[in-house]
């Protein structure tokens, strides 16, 4: 479950980025917390559960690249929730003292990369032979002043904190009323800041006790069995990598759209309206341009030709208009096919040749088509017409 969830986040990550990063910088934020969330997930992984020397080895070998992230997941958190608060996603010059943990964890892990492979190897075998071994093994240059357990549970105080601080500034704008000029003309966003940083709350207290318990009992196999508190973190990762995929306008990043109105100022609507122009826009062009006529009008083509991001469209088709981009171009296609027929070009040229004039590429796609929207062949409603 662990390596599953690790998997998803990554590939959360990868698509926020995809789809916003030119756009939204915020979301450059977001993005990269789910990701230092997935590879804290993906090291714990390794570490308890994968039982192979190799990747034990790699992650001891590479601790330095591989911890220091997680110094950054609350710095992240923090910074998407103001940029999205503030409307500004900029960095101040004040920021930079928020990667000072992670700089001194990359330091102080550094020599550690340095230590004989096969000193990495023997260290691995212990690990997967005595979980317990972590509680003494010294990793990196603090470990000689901190206990195993302190640097462990210091890093997740250290996000308990961001993740707190964040919860604040949201409840402290909600009070007085500061978002009003952002967060009323998004109201998905309230909704939205409510289940990130709730869901975010849960994983890390869990984390916490997780880990307080772990050291507790010297990492006991029992303990890693079946465990309550194991359940509600998986429940705060499950909830915090699912809650994205409910709001479209974060995932995709849909913008807003600019409407006016003689008698009151210019505002701000977002998901609906957008929406509501892709079908109004795709309707349109079809009828003017009749791109659907094309041989090679698919959903790449289409998005090129009316100056709208494929994966809008996408989205707009499969979630609003409920049916595949193929289908509606067809739709436009049979159609036209109809007003040949009807006009008496069957009693002049073949189906077959109707067909290819509609768009279609062979006469078997336009009889399978035209027999799915119309619920008859061509060749019986042409015998209409005849």
């Amino acid at each position: 479950m662990l390596l599953f969830l690790s998997i998803t986040g990554i590939f959360l990550s990868l698509i926020l980025l995809y789809f916003n990063a030119k756009k939204y910088t915020s979301t450059i934020y977001l993005s990269l917390f789910f990701l230092f969330i997935s590879l804290y997930g993906f090291y714990q992984y390794i570490l308890l559960y994968s039982k192979s020397v190799t990747l034990i080895s790699l992650f001891l070998f590479n601790l330095s690249v591989a911890g220091s992230p997680v110094y950054l997941i609350g710095p992240m958190l923090f910074w998407y929730t103001r940029s999205v608060l503030t409307d500004d996603a900029k960095l101040k010059r004040s920021d930079f003292w928020h990667f000072i943990p992670a700089v001194i964890f990359f330091i102080s892990a550094l020599p550690n990369s340095f230590v004989p492979w096969h000193e990495k190897v023997e260290a691995a075998e212990t690990v997967i032979h005595d979980q317990s071994y972590i509680m003494i093994y010294k990793a990196t240059l603090l470990s000689e002043i901190f206990s195993s357990v302190t640097i462990f549970i210091t890093r997740l105080f250290l996000v308990l904190g961001y993740t707190i601080w964040s919860i604040g500034l949201f409840i402290n704008y909600l009070v007085k009323k500061k978002s009003s000029a952002v967060l009323s003309k998004q109201q998905f966003m309230r909704k939205w800041l409510c289940y990130l940083l709730g869901f975010m709350l849960i994983l890390v207290v869990s984390q916490m006790a997780l880990v307080i318990k772990s050291f507790e009992m010297h990492f006991s196999t029992v303990f890693f069995t079946f465990n309550i508190i194991r359940v509600v973190s998986v429940v705060g990762l499950l909830g915090l990598l699912i809650s994205p995929f409910f709001f479209p306008t974060i995932l995709y990043g849909l913008p807003r759209m600019s409407k006016t109105n003689e008698t009151k100022p210019s505002f701000y609507s977002f998901e609906s309206d957008y929406l509501q122009s892709i079908g109004k826009k795709s309707d349109s062009v079809m009828e003017e341009l009749q791109l659907y006529l094309e041989p090679d009008c698919n959903l790449a083509f289409f998005s090129k030709q009316i100056n709208i991001p494929a994966h809008h469209l996408s989205y707009y088709f499969r979630e609003v208009k409920k049916q595949r981009f193929n289908d509606f171009r067809n739709e436009w296609r049979i159609n036209h096919a109809k007003a040949l027929i009807q006009e008496g070009k069957a009693n002049e040229i073949t189906l077959e040749a109707i067909g290819t004039l509609s768009g279609f590429s062979s006469r078997n796609a336009f009889i399978t088509d035209f027999k799915k929207l119309e619920g008859e062949s061509p060749g019986t409603y042409a015998a209409r017409f005849n």
